[in-house]
């Protein structure tokens, strides 16, 4: 299973933001990893995955991911919008995880606070925003940032639902894109990460 929406312009330009805010070791160039039987996703910490509201998971599939997440890995979702791409979303999460809730994260919830304080957090467009004005696509008004928790209390699932921090990243070099959006969408990678390796 793979998503290239943005890939690999969005993934190299976070890559570099990575390096360049954080002592995190990234490679250069981003690694597709498939939900495909094969033990190479084990061999990464994070997985990051856009359009999800898409996503149609197999039975070994969700297992695979399931047996991710619980031998510690980290999973942000990020690009799908309003109700109809969050029901698709929340159906793939049920087979992952039958018996645990998606919940909205609290603004106390350290990973909001590993590195920079993000109590004001605000929905990040994507580029259609450049066209449009709106914030948001289809009935996604409002930005959420929900979460799946582990046994121990750590989010392993980040969800950023109703935005599109990956065009964020993508043009970030693009002078037209509003600033404030990329520096967002770059600081929430940065907690998101550095929480991974440390929680």
């Amino acid at each position: 299973m793979q998503w290239t929406v943005d890939y690999p312009r969005s993934d190299r330009h976070l890559l570099q933001g990575i390096r360049r805010l954080t002592r995190i070791d990234t490679r250069s160039v981003e690694q597709v990893v498939d939900l495909d039987g094969d033990d190479e996703i084990y061999n990464w910490p994070s997985l990051y995955a856009v359009e999800v509201g898409h996503w149609n998971l197999s039975g070994p599939e969700a297992a695979q991911l399931r047996e991710f997440l619980l031998r510690g890995g980290f999973l942000m979702v990020d690009d799908f919008h309003g109700t109809v791409e969050w029901s698709n979303f929340v159906e793939g999460m049920n087979k992952v995880f039958p018996d645990r809730k998606i919940v909205d994260l609290d603004n106390k919830d350290p990973i909001f606070h590993v590195i920079y304080d993000l109590d004001d957090r605000f929905q990040v467009p994507g580029l259609q925003y450049l066209y449009t004005h709106s914030r948001y696509e289809y009935d996604g008004y409002d930005g959420k940032w929900r979460g799946v928790y582990d046994d121990q209390g750590r989010v392993m699932v980040a969800i950023c639902h109703n935005m599109d921090l990956g065009d964020a990243w993508e043009h970030s070099d693009n002078p037209v894109y509003p600033e404030k959006f990329a520096a967002l969408a770059y600081r929430i990678a940065v907690n998101y990460f550095v929480y991974d390796l440390t929680h």
